[in-house]
């Protein structure tokens, strides 16, 4: 979620991509910066913190200059120093990048042993030298953006800034989204339409696998085949509302599509991705080589805290207990001597999770908590706290808040299981590289929406559904009948695969779809063998899996929603993109409010 801006203007570029950035500020940083062309020379500011901090840095050392490139940013790889910040450069090239590289150790050893020489300790700078180590070759400049954009395994949103070049600007997308601004003999480039809206109402939305390549005169797009294509351009006079959902019908599946972004700024915020280690923050206290952890939230929330109850005891080997937040204060219950909490909220205000928190507070119970909001009420109160970094979620049927509460549990559950001696290195390193790969995933997983449209169709008319799934994906199961429930109004319920044949069974019949969530896994044949027992008696299967999955259970399911093979461990994030996809479609087919579901607040502040 950092701000990417590009401009190719008429006037001082400077003022202008500051404005922009402040239109980003939305998403969250920790630090920014601008860089301009002057007599065709990169020149760069860059600040940590604020962008007052780089206001200050211009007016003390104005740029001058009418094409360049802004940028705010999270600090992922790299603290937020002023050497990590954007834009990275070499003598011909500026970059600004949002995403994870997911190459670019080998990128820069290679490049290194080239003689190139880097300053920050970001995966971001390999971009800036990898397309120099092409123009070093003779390649002029859109060829060696492409290039280098065709090795780069990952996902991003970039926009690059060639030295001497006055009237290029190039960008490129896969898993981050770019909007290109038309303006009169202007052109911009943005992280979405808010942040060229200063200068312009009509925007173009890059495709996934798009380059754009920009002059004034126009923007050419090549498709992720190198084909010339053509986007359609939109034009934004509909007021704030309209420009922030951009292109996407709706908040929710815009939020949807944010995943690439929000799961790999949260990931990177605990992980060392060259060294491949989870770096936990101070935490206040709170001994991560406990022997007990208790994990409590409301809904959504408590599914991810059921999720996390998975992963702690098989990587950690610690006892987990989870609670939804609204029960928990009222049975009483009994610590052990070693344990701590853990407090997951997207606002950081839920009435029954404050409460449950101030309970084990006063218990003398460390408490840790996972909030998406800073200095809301829960993260004052932990006394260690976990960000979630999803940014501002408008629809109040979550989606990125829940991917990136998984992703910052997932990062407790290494920790915890190096801090208890319960993970090699080896395993840890295996783990975290599987975690950085997750934004690829979900951005393969979101290629699934038109297949998924198709299904909603059915699914629509559907009074009861049934959601299973085994191990890590019952939690899975839970999220998706609640998303079901939420928006479409349809009943729904999530069970355990295995607790069919104890009551659920009596259920089914050919009016009751069931929704399977069953990766190949290693309980792969087990759910297999519930799914035969849920068709024999007529119910029309929705499973989702993966290709090897696919094979499995094409003679008995009606619909297969393909999800991208992956390893067991992230599966559960990416596995929610189709779970929330089908509820999104199905409420859309539906024609329910899905931004604003009756009867639903976006905060429960109330007990």
């Amino acid at each position: 979620m950092c701000g990417i801006i590009g401009i190719l203007g008429s006037a001082p570029a400077a003022p202008r991509l500051v404005e922009a950035l402040k239109r980003l500020e939305y998403r969250g940083y920790d630090s920014a910066g601008v860089a301009t062309l002057e007599g065709g020379v990169i020149k760069r500011r860059r600040a940590p913190g604020k962008l007052a901090n780089l206001e200050r840095e211009l007016a003390a050392a104005p740029l001058a200059g009418v094409t360049g490139i802004g940028h705010t940013r999270w600090a992922t790889h790299g603290a937020p120093t002023t050497a990590n910040a954007h834009p990275h450069a070499t003598d011909r090239v500026a970059i600004v990048h949002n995403g994870i590289i997911e190459n670019f150790r080998a990128l820069r050893e290679e490049l290194i042993a080239k003689g190139h020489k880097f300053e920050s300790e970001t995966d971001s700078e390999v971009i800036a030298h990898l397309i120099t180590a092409g123009l070093d070759k003779g390649e002029k400049p859109e060829a060696a953006a492409i290039g280098a954009v065709r090795r780069l395994e990952g996902a991003f949103g970039i926009a690059v800034l060639f030295a001497g070049e006055e009237d290029v600007l190039i960008g490129a997308r896969k898993g981050s989204p770019l909007a290109v601004g038309f303006g009169d003999g202007e052109m911009f480039l943005g992280s979405d339409a808010i942040a060229v809206s200063p200068f312009t109402t009509r925007v173009m939305f890059l495709e996934e696998g798009d380059i754009a390549i920009l002059s004034r005169a126009g923007a050419k797009v090549l498709d992720a085949d190198g084909a010339v294509a053509q986007r359609q351009i939109h034009i934004f006079s509909g007021g704030v509302a309209s420009v922030e959902k951009g292109n996407h019908r709706h908040f929710m599946q815009k939020e949807i599509y944010e995943q690439p972004e929000t799961t790999g700024r949260t990931i990177t915020r605990y992980v060392n991705a060259y060294d491949e280690r989870v770096e936990m923050p101070d935490l206040d206290g709170v001994d991560l080589a406990a022997d007990n952890a208790i994990i409590i939230g409301c809904g959504t929330a408590h599914y991810a805290g059921r999720v996390a109850e998975y992963w702690l005891e098989q990587i950690a080997g610690i006892t987990v207990e989870t609670d939804i937040a609204s029960e928990f204060r009222y049975r009483k219950p009994a610590f052990g001597k070693k344990s701590f909490g853990v407090f997951v909220s997207q606002s950081g205000e839920t009435a029954d999770t404050l409460a449950a928190l101030r309970y084990c507070k006063e218990n003398a119970l460390k408490t840790l908590a996972v909030v998406n909001v800073p200095e809301s009420t829960i993260w004052r109160e932990a006394d260690a706290r976990l960000p979630t970094l999803a940014g501002p979620e408008i629809g109040v049927a979550s989606t990125k808040a829940f991917t990136a509460q998984l992703s910052a549990l997932a990062a407790l559950a290494i920790a915890v299981g190096r801090a208890r001696g319960a993970l090699s290195s080896q395993e840890e390193g295996r783990l975290v590289h599987a975690l950085m790969e997750t934004p690829r995933l979900i951005t393969d997983a979101l290629t699934a929406e038109p297949q998924i449209e198709a299904i909603a169709h059915e699914l629509a008319h559907a009074r009861d559904v049934l959601y299973l799934g085994r191990g890590v994906h019952y939690p899975i199961a839970l999220e998706g009948a609640l998303k079901l429930k939420e928006i479409s109004y349809i009943h729904a319920e999530g069970y355990a695969a295995g607790e069919l044949k104890h009551g659920p069974i009596a259920l089914i019949d050919e009016d009751t779809p069931g929704v399977v969530v069953a990766p190949h896994d290693a309980l792969f044949e087990k759910t297999l063998s519930n799914m035969q027992e849920v068709a024999a008696r007529g119910a029309k299967l929705i499973v989702i899996t993966d290709p090897a999955g696919a094979a499995a259970v094409k003679d008995i399911a009606k619909h297969i929603i393909l999800a991208p093979a992956c390893d067991a461990f992230v599966a559960p994030l990416v596995y929610s993109v189709p779970i929330q996809l089908l509820a999104y479609l199905t409420a859309v087919q539906k024609g329910t409010d899905v931004d604003q579901p009756r009867n639903l607040a976006k905060s429960v502040t109330v007990e």
